[in-house]
């Protein structure tokens, strides 16, 4: 395979309940030969099929998917799962949605759950190893806590419901990195912000400066548009063109013997960060 010009996708994910704001808020960036589409209006049902189709059309497929493909390795062991695979099965056969209905002890953001003490230290528990490792990278900011399921920038809900697409995506052949032995298709677990650098990706004004720089002029027009008018789009664009940037180091992926980063998984990282 020439790993200088695979196909790259890239979800801007949502763990929204209702079918009306996944088809809102998910955004598929695609980039195939030096074209790129970026769309929403797609469940995440419908999601998990677009890449499957997408990985029999082109094996040599790499999926970013921006949740977190597990929970810290204490609380993955607390389950009683010794394998990842193990916890994703509890996650899709019920447990997720309980966590995320049910009060607990774990998960907090939501009325009547609190905020863990001390929850922006980087040794605090509630972070996965992968997490940490960002503290102090991006001017103060890092990967939230899977746990956090409400607030500003809350990846909980998301991951929870993004689990058991993975279980999809392994039964339809795609390697999970770092959990499994890597062939292509795989998926990644990435972070957008590493690609969108700081700033307030909220603001239309800092998407429609960021888009102007010349990486981007070369871009379809529609295809910015959607990007300055959508975070989510901003997101799954600047993503998909940072990998293609650094799509050389997908040819160095192999499976994680870290027992922790084995339950954990790992956001990927360009080898330049």
């Amino acid at each position: 395979m020439n790993m200088a010009s695979p196909r790259i996708i890239v979800v801007d994910w949502s763990g929204d309940r209702t079918i009306s704001n996944q088809r809102k808020k998910i955004w598929i960036a695609d980039w195939s030969e030096n074209n790129v589409s970026l769309t929403s209006g797609r469940t995440r049902d419908e999601t998990a099929e677009y890449l499957v189709a997408a990985a029999v059309d082109t094996p040599n497929l790499i999926a970013g998917l921006d949740f977190a493909f597990s929970f810290p390795a204490w609380f993955v062991r607390m389950q009683g799962c010794e394998r990842a695979e193990e916890f994703w099965a509890l996650v899709a056969n019920g447990k997720g949605e309980e966590w995320l209905s049910q009060a607990n002890a774990f998960c907090w953001g939501r009325k009547g759950s609190r905020r863990p003490d001390h929850h922006r230290a980087p040794a605090w528990q509630g972070f996965r190893q992968t997490d940490r490792k960002f503290n102090g990278q991006l001017n103060g900011i890092q990967p939230k806590s899977p746990f956090q399921i409400g607030g500003a920038g809350a990846v909980g809900t998301g991951s929870l419901r993004g689990i058991p697409i993975l279980r999809e995506l392994r039964r339809a052949g795609f390697s999970i990195w770092p959990f499994t032995a890597t062939g292509f298709p795989v998926a990644l677990e990435i972070y957008p912000r590493l690609f969108t650098g700081p700033g307030n990706k909220s603001s239309e004004a800092f998407r429609i400066a960021h888009l102007r720089r010349p990486e981007y002029t070369f871009l379809p027009e529609d295809v910015l548009a959607h990007a300055r008018g959508s975070e989510d789009a901003f997101d799954a664009l600047c993503s998909v063109l940072g990998m293609r940037e650094h799509a050389r180091d997908f040819a160095s992926l192999h499976q994680a013997t870290d027992p922790v980063r084995l339950l954990e998984g790992e956001i990927w990282t360009p080898h330049m960060i």
